[in-house]
């Protein structure tokens, strides 16, 4: 089966006037629907591909206020849905992602194994050749950040912003509350998560050829780690209080009781043993390090109970015949109306 004209490609744009045009010749005719989102940028990107661009599948879309990366992409997004596209890639302006590669991240959501697919530069070492080691050292740590916020332990490189999502997510989604700035693809899985879609990865080379990033690791750690935290708050006490309730609930709480009780009476014998010069007694001793030992083994429990509990089953079939079921039940009224 060609998927021909099944996928939709939404490119924010922002400060990208010399590489838009080519990054719009090289899209192949796997693509139905190009939107050029205009994100305010200086340049007039918008207006310049509308008087250079002679693709009858581009969409010019402008912003009159810039609001990101993700505001731009989410506003691709809203037209995309009105699109008869199966999937949505979205792709950068700046030519540094491979338009080329443009199926491989569909296919995975064209064949239904998939809800959503995103890059990822990580999956072979080879890959990383020439990728800055700040670069490196800060992506790794936001993936373990995003992997505990989200709920998609085996999902590295979250950053990476080559992406690809069935239109039937896009419809369910609660656009509006998704992050508007560089924090969009992390908070996008954290939504994803909560409508239990299947995510995957798919390998892709980096291409770094000493071009000056606007985006910084290591200077994003503080707004990442504090949307991170939010996320994970949210995402535990609705899939392990709200939603569903069970023995990974109550390890995951007893677990953090124990490790706090223990460590706090730890620390209090320390300062009382510290300050009248009587060492402590082994049972003493054990009093805390118990408490924590049953503690770390709870947590790491409700770990492999919450890793286990990563999406596996495609959703977007089954969103996709609610909303058939919906304009079905419309159908009548618009009917009656005429």
């Amino acid at each position: 089966m060609t998927p021909n004209r099944r996928i939709a490609v939404v490119i924010p744009s922002y400060r990208v006037r010399a590489q838009i045009l080519r990054v719009i010749e090289g899209i192949g005719p796997e693509v139905g629907w190009i939107y050029v989102v205009d994100d305010a940028c200086p340049e007039q990107t918008g207006a310049w591909v509308r008087d250079q661009c002679r693709d009858s599948r581009v969409e010019v879309i402008t912003h009159a206020h810039n609001q990101g990366v993700g505001g731009a992409t989410l506003t691709g997004y809203r037209h995309a849905i009105a699109s008869g596209a199966d999937a949505v890639v979205k792709l950068d302006g700046d030519g540094q992602m491979d338009a080329a590669l443009i199926l491989r991240i569909a296919g995975p959501l064209l064949a239904g194994q998939a809800d959503y697919a995103k890059g990822n530069r990580f999956h072979r070492l080879a890959f990383t050749r020439g990728m800055p080691w700040l670069r490196l050292a800060g992506n790794a740590l936001l993936s373990f950040m995003s992997k505990l916020s989200s709920g998609y332990w085996q999902v590295t490189d979250p950053t990476n912003g080559f992406t690809a999502i069935r239109r039937e997510l896009l419809a369910e989604l609660e656009l509006e509350r998704i992050a508007r700035r560089y924090f969009f693809e992390s908070d996008l899985l954290y939504h994803l998560n909560q409508l239990r879609a299947v995510v995957v990865d798919v390998p892709m080379q980096a291409r770094y050829e000493g071009e000056p990033s606007s985006l910084r690791p290591m200077h994003m750690v503080g707004p990442f780690l504090r949307g991170h935290l939010h996320n994970t708050v949210r995402r535990i006490g609705y899939s392990y209080l709200l939603r569903g309730f069970s023995v990974a609930s109550m390890e995951l709480g007893l677990g953090i009781l124990l490790l706090l009780a223990g460590g706090a009476f730890g620390v209090w014998q320390w300062i009382t043993s510290s300050a009248s010069g009587v060492p402590a007694t082994a049972g003493t001793v054990m009093l805390a390090a118990l408490p924590i030992i049953v503690g770390v083994q709870m947590l790491l429990s409700w770990l492999n109970f919450d890793v286990a509990a990563e999406p596996r089953q495609p959703v977007h079939a089954l969103l996709g015949d609610r909303q058939s079921l919906r304009d079905h039940q419309r159908a009548p009224e618009t009917k009656n109306a005429g």
